[in-house]
């Protein structure tokens, strides 16, 4: 006999009672097992008189060690009894035992209930966004930062130039460890050495020497130097500038971009550009707004252990792109002044979001019967063979196809919900002028009847990958 009696945070108590035949079948079982091992003076291991070895095992032994061999099996049964799938360990407690029969209880999380609220007409604000002349040439002026040529430079050097140096530092009249170099670009204006270096080589030419008296920064990494008073000598081999392209088709060729010929195409894919980006961007924002609302409405009891597995998830992801700069985690945590605990507890809130959202989408994409076609499951391990330059076969081996299959639902149930969204734009912004214009002119014109428009939306691109 069994009973699932659930608590908070989708955990709850499954607790068996084994009593009768049952009860006394693995008793005997016990004892038996026990009685294999027991050594008694004059007898042979295991072979004395079961009356003279009853005398030797208590009672208690024969009881626990019957729990211990029929733990497993009882609660398969129990399980299967009450339809129910543990997401965490079973953590078992003898409640009581006796000759007479056991009660256990085991402790474990399940999948929570999930309530849904509306996940239909949902307010889907997108926001207008536009690309000013500024943005348009500080992005034109970053590139042609990046084909700019470095000149050799008469005269003096100005913020922003390059200067070769030779230098060291001095403490007290002695070169220190790590102060010297030859042949050193310094960019000045860089900030790449210590406050007063770079200004006061603005001004300098080259086959200029000079003595730089500057004060090591209080926080300095080196113990001896912190806040101590050096003298760098500088001997200035050259000084560069940079000379920046001019903007004409010539330079629009040199980016090498697809369809770019002339200057004014070069201006009009920066001009796209921009405005992709920041489309992408609003996208993102109100994506991100409407999931929100998605799962504010929703009713879930979230159990701890999948949020424990959703922030060791996000920490791996973290610790594989940190490995990518050649540093480990706890090297990480060294740098930014964290212990792992506390990182975890950073991650903790937005890795509860996650797994509610994940948890809402899987039962709005059961309720619509939202399910991937093979060729939709062929298709996403294509996408990932090619995201990640790996071999098909290797894909599926490290994918299964539940996996893949519950992210594949998880986003058709995203779309469904954007695309049953009402997407709305706001108003954009008017001077006091427009205003009295626009109420002026009201009564020449008749008002345009309001539409709602909805925006369809591809499946997400995460993947179980």
């Amino acid at each position: 006999m069994s009973n699932w009696t659930l608590k908070e945070k989708s955990i709850g108590d499954l607790t068996v009672k084994i009593e009768g035949e049952e009860w006394t079948k693995a008793v005997t079982k016990a004892f038996n097992k026990i009685a294999k091992n027991v050594t008694i003076k004059g007898f042979r291991k295991g072979q004395a008189p079961k009356a003279l070895i009853e005398r030797q095992v208590s009672d208690n032994e024969k009881f626990l060690t019957a729990v211990d061999d029929h733990a497993n099996e009882w609660l398969r049964a129990a399980l299967q009894e009450n339809d129910l799938n543990p997401i965490s360990q079973p953590q078992l407690d003898v409640k009581s035992v006796d000759a007479n029969g056991v009660e256990l209880v085991y402790t474990f999380a399940v999948m929570p209930e999930v309530k849904l609220g509306d996940y239909k007409g949902l307010p889907y604000e997108l926001e207008e966004v536009s690309v000013t002349k500024k943005e348009e040439e500080d992005e034109l002026n970053r590139m042609r930062e990046q084909y700019a040529e470095i000149q050799t430079k008469e005269g003096k050097a100005e913020e922003g130039d390059t200067v070769n140096i030779d230098y060291e530092g001095f403490k007290d009249d002695v070169a220190f460890d790590g102060g010297k170099a030859s042949n050193y670009d310094l960019v000045l204006g860089s900030h790449s050495f210590i406050p007063g270096f770079e200004e006061q080589l603005v001004g300098v030419k080259a086959g200029e020497e000079k003595d730089l008296s500057l004060t090591f920064p209080e926080d300095y990494h080196a113990e001896e130097l912190k806040g101590a008073a050096v003298v760098f000598k500088v001997k200035v081999n050259e000084v560069k500038t940079k000379v920046l392209p001019e903007v004409n088709d010539d330079f629009a060729k040199d980016v090498n971009a697809t369809g770019v010929e002339t200057a004014a195409d070069l201006k009009k894919m920066i001009h796209d550009r921009l405005a992709d980006g920041k489309k992408a961007q609003a996208e993102d924002k109100a994506d991100t707004a409407l999931m929100d609302v998605l799962t504010e409405n929703a009713t879930v009891d979230v159990p701890e252990v999948l949020i424990d597995e959703e922030i060791n998830n996000q920490i791996q992801q973290l610790a594989q792109q940190i490995s990518q700069y050649g540093m480990n985690f706890n090297q990480y945590l060294s740098m930014i002044g964290k212990k792992a605990d506390d990182l975890r507890a950073d991650y903790a809130d937005n890795a509860a979001k996650t797994v509610k959202l994940r948890l809402v989408l899987e039962e709005i994409a059961k309720k619509e019967n939202l399910e991937p076609t093979d060729e939709d499951v062929e298709n996403e391990y294509k996408n990932i063979a090619q995201q990640y330059s790996m071999e098909l076969d290797q894909v599926k081996m490290y994918i299964s196809v539940d996996m893949l299959k519950r992210d594949l639902r998880n986003q058709k149930a995203y779309a469904f919900v954007k695309d049953n969204a009402e997407t709305k734009k706001p108003a954009k912004k008017t001077t006091k002028k427009a205003s009295a214009k626009k109420e002026a002119s009201a009564e020449e014109k008749p008002a345009k009847k309001k539409t709602t428009t909805r925006k369809k939306k591809s499946e997400t691109e995460e993947t179980a990958a």
